[in-house]
């Protein structure tokens, strides 16, 4: 492979290796500043502003821009293995960060009613605040669970057949993803709440194939016999392509 090409695709790896990072700090530092806005009664009546839920806020947006931007780096490299499971994969991270976007929204919305003029009618602002963070925790249920969960199905799967990296670390996304995927499936029949703790510990084998994932990303690269393979077959095409 030349030099230069083997240079982008460094490039390429700790960039989403970054990336990944960052969905990361974004989900977890996110979550604990706007956690007043989940823990505190009545905290849409509040009067005082709040910028520790709004840089929570900022996160979420950091979180969404970051997980489309795994799948728009990681695209022209997989793709080459499988063009349509790296096209699905895509597709499952525009929707995971669409529906996290929804949930953002909705916290914009609860802190934006917080800053109005107070009225009469307190209690229908806490009704409308609780529907909105309701609307909040089907969006962790379905974005960062389903989605996720399909996302890194589709991801591990492409991992472990061109052998990019260590299949260790692939078959942990794979696990981690059927875990998370089958758990938003017993959440949504009520078999244990989504914040429980078996919820959190579901989370865990997901969480940690991104977490390794991403480091070894940073640190070692895609694997360079894994890229050759896959550079082939299109080299060859092209080459019979211009001898036409």
């Amino acid at each position: 492979m030349p030099p230069t090409r083997m240079t982008s695709h460094r490039r390429a790896a700790i960039l989403i290796g970054v990336l990944f990072l960052l969905t990361e700090i974004g989900a977890i530092v996110g979550r604990l500043l706007y956690a007043p806005v989940l823990n505190t009664p009545g905290y849409v009546l509040g009067t005082h502003p709040d910028p520790m839920v709004a840089v929570g806020v900022l996160f979420e947006v950091l979180l969404v821009i970051a997980v489309v931007g795994t799948a728009v780096v990681f695209y022209p490299i997989v793709q080459r293995q499988n063009p349509a499971l790296a096209l699905a994969y895509v597709a499952a991270r525009i929707l995971e960060a669409a529906i996290i976007l929804v949930g953002t929204l909705s916290l914009l919305t609860v802190l934006m009613l917080r800053r109005q003029p107070r009225g009469t009618d307190d209690g229908g602002l806490e009704v409308v605040a609780a529907a909105l963070l309701a609307l909040q925790d089907g969006t962790l249920l379905f974005g960062p669970g389903f989605a996720l969960g399909i996302g890194s199905i589709l991801l591990a799967t492409l991992m472990y057949t061109a052998r990019l990296v260590p299949r260790g670390i692939a078959i942990l996304g794979l696990a981690g993803g059927a875990i998370i995927t089958l758990s938003t499936v017993l959440v949504i029949f009520g078999l244990y709440g989504q914040f429980s703790a078996i919820g959190l510990l579901v989370a865990l084998p997901v969480f940690a194939w991104e977490l390794s994932l991403a480091l070894w990303l940073i640190i070692k690269g895609f694997d360079g016999a894994a890229l050759e393979r896959m550079q082939r077959p299109r080299d060859g095409a092209e080459r019979a392509e211009a001898a036409r």
